[in-house]
């Protein structure tokens, strides 16, 4: 009986230490690790949609009624200057050029006429000036008349690229209807809409004369080899979105951006002073971003941030924390509400570094 409560007193002893050993145990895996805010300066790249736009874009349009008679170029190619692109018929034009001529030739005959009798004394002055009158009116008109001409010939204003045709040889043309569309499309316009708030921070992050350089991103998530240029902001606010239009221009060496297309500017943004976290100190409740906060009581406190940029790994905190707060790093979902809990202190600096490190 005595060899059986030996026995017993041992099992007791092992299971009292068991339960001190898991409880020793348990508050190791309690300790958690917080960090604070990182407060420095650093960069954001924001994307903006937007619409790209040939520097040189019209429309070629019929400057004379008539029927098409010749076109000498095809949609899609490329002209130089002064090259012709169509021809309407001409034959009117020319009758009516030829017509003037005769009365400018008859004009001078009667011209020289009045001009030898008034040296005779034979006619008055004003005969003489009218006749001279008559003339320059008849040059007039063979001039008009040969503008006429001329505008059955439509040629390139400026290297570009031909659009596509909106009427077919032999369509009887009215004036002013349109031909085609011609894109100047070495340099290009990028534009896009910024908002009033991030207006007022590129305002004050970028110095006065200095050009800001971005990217675009095209259609397929390419983004385009050539950098970009800001070059101009417009003058008002559009008062239905808020928002205030940039324009960016590219080079297109090779032709690749055409009028019309859209994508996305890649714009980088320096923020001074800047509030950085940790993605994964947040959690979300009803898209609502969240972190949790040890007060000096060592308790755990919840409370919603507002975040102003995105980086990879780490967020940019416009509002919610202030630099010497403590927030959880890691265990967010072994935590409750008002929990006391043990903590360990990480420096923000090794942690933010680690991220970006993880990052690349």
């Amino acid at each position: 009986m005595k060899r059986i409560f030996v026995y017993f007193g041992l099992f007791l002893s092992v299971i009292a230490t068991g339960c001190e050993s898991n409880k020793e145990k348990k508050e190791e895996e309690q300790t958690f690790k917080v960090t604070s805010p990182l407060i420095q300066d650093t960069t954001v790249t924001e994307a903006f949609v937007c619409q790209i736009r040939s520097i040189n874009h019209i429309e070629l349009r019929a400057q004379e009624r008539g029927y098409l008679q010749k076109s000498f170029v095809d949609e899609g190619q490329l002209v130089k200057k002064g090259q012709l692109l169509f021809q309407i018929m001409p034959n009117l034009y020319e009758a009516e050029l030829q017509k003037a001529q005769a009365e400018v030739n008859f004009a001078q005959i009667e011209y020289k006429n009045a001009a030898s009798l008034a040296g005779r004394n034979i006619v008055a002055p004003a005969e003489l000036s009218m006749a001279k009158a008559k003339l320059d009116k008849a040059k007039a008109e063979a001039a008009l008349a040969n503008v006429h001409l001329q505008f059955t010939e439509i040629r390139a204003p400026f290297d570009g690229i031909i659009g596509r045709f909106r009427v077919r040889l032999g369509s009887l043309l009215d004036e002013g209807e349109l031909l085609t569309e011609l894109s100047d499309n070495s340099n290009m316009w990028v534009y896009y809409n910024v908002s009033e708030a991030q207006y007022l921070d590129y305002k004050k992050n970028v110095q006065q004369g200095n050009k800001t350089q971005v990217q675009l991103r095209l259609a397929n998530n390419e983004v385009f080899p050539h950098t970009g240029i800001v070059e101009t902001i417009e003058s008002d606010f559009n008062n239905e979105t808020g928002n205030i239009a940039f324009r960016a221009t590219f080079p297109n060496p090779n032709g690749l951006l055409r009028h019309g297309e859209t994508g996305n500017i890649l714009m980088t943004i320096p923020l001074k002073n800047a509030m950085l976290i940790p993605q994964k100190t947040t959690f979300e409740i009803l898209d609502k971003k969240y972190v949790y906060v040890v007060d000096k009581d060592g308790k755990i406190r919840s409370r919603e941030v507002s975040i102003a940029a995105e980086l990879p790994h780490i967020y940019v905190v416009q509002n919610g924390l202030s630099k010497d707060d403590k927030i959880l790093l890691e265990g967010l979902r072994l935590v409750k509400e008002n929990e006391k809990i043990h903590f360990q202190f990480k420096q923000p600096l090794a942690v933010i570094s680690h991220l970006e490190l993880y990052a690349e």
